[in-house]
């Protein structure tokens, strides 16, 4: 009952993003290009990036079923949303026409790991967990 009870705020914010990756991506691309997409007009990376998420998007709904079971990919989660949201945030900074992603999908991915990482904290520590296998 407790477990159940302590894992409802989990499984929604899998769900809720595994929405968000699947459905939400691309229209932020379209309605926030400034924000969300890191080229002009017709863009392989755009789609490529969009199939990933979509993907990911798909495995979290899976994972919101029985988290515990699936700390390895909420790990990934966590960790490659940091890891990506650190890069394109250097690399915003660097680059001025891309400032934008500052506030789009750069505090969007370190949110996705603030929010899993708080209410997961075996999987942000799994990748330091010795008894890991």
């Amino acid at each position: 009952m407790n477990t159940q009870r302590k894992s409802n705020p989990l499984r929604f914010a899998l769900l809720t993003f595994g929405l968000i990756f699947i459905f939400g991506v691309y229209p932020l691309t379209v309605l926030w290009p400034a924000g969300w997409a890191w080229h002009h007009g017709h863009s392989e990376y755009i789609e490529m990036i969009i199939a990933l998420y979509a993907t990911l998007g798909v495995f979290l709904l899976i994972a919101s079923r029985n988290p515990v079971q699936h700390l390895s990919l909420i790990a990934f989660t966590i960790w490659s949303s940091i890891v990506h949201a650190a890069v394109m945030a250097v690399q915003a900074t660097a680059n001025p026409m891309h400032t934008g992603h500052l506030l789009g999908d750069v505090p969007a991915l370190f949110i996705v790991a603030l929010v899993l990482g708080w209410l997961c904290p075996a999987a942000f520590r799994l990748p330091f967990d010795r008894g890991a296998r």
